[in-house]
């Protein structure tokens, strides 16, 4: 049976009711939108610091586009997913806030197309 939406396989604890999808098809290039809860120093949104990477470590290719009204970061791969491979969605501890703040803790949301 086909899928309709992304598989979120692991979010790290804390952050279940947080993590949400809101597809009505199956697309191989998903769209991650990451919300925050305050303004982030968009110098520190790089391939660095916030990446996608595939089961086997091998990061995509992705672009970048911030928001700064809805303080909210758009990941999208630049290629498709590969149907049936997990991947990673990793944000870093060096992504800062406009005041400094680091965030606490690194968040790894495993998925699977």
């Amino acid at each position: 049976m086909a899928r309709d939406y992304i598989e979120i396989e692991d979010v790290p604890k804390g952050y279940e009711s947080r993590v949400k999808q809101n597809l009505s098809f199956k697309t191989g290039r998903f769209v991650w939108k990451c919300r925050f809860t305050t303004a982030l120093d968009p110098s520190t949104i790089t391939s660095d610091n916030l990446y996608v990477e595939s089961e086997t470590g091998i990061r995509m290719a992705t672009k970048f586009n911030y928001n700064d009204a809805d303080m909210e970061i758009e990941v999208e791969p630049l290629e498709a997913y590969a149907k049936d491979t997990d991947y990673y969605l990793n944000i870093t501890t060096r992504v800062k806030s406009r005041g400094g703040q680091h965030l606490k803790e690194p968040i790894q949301v495993k998925f699977r197309l």
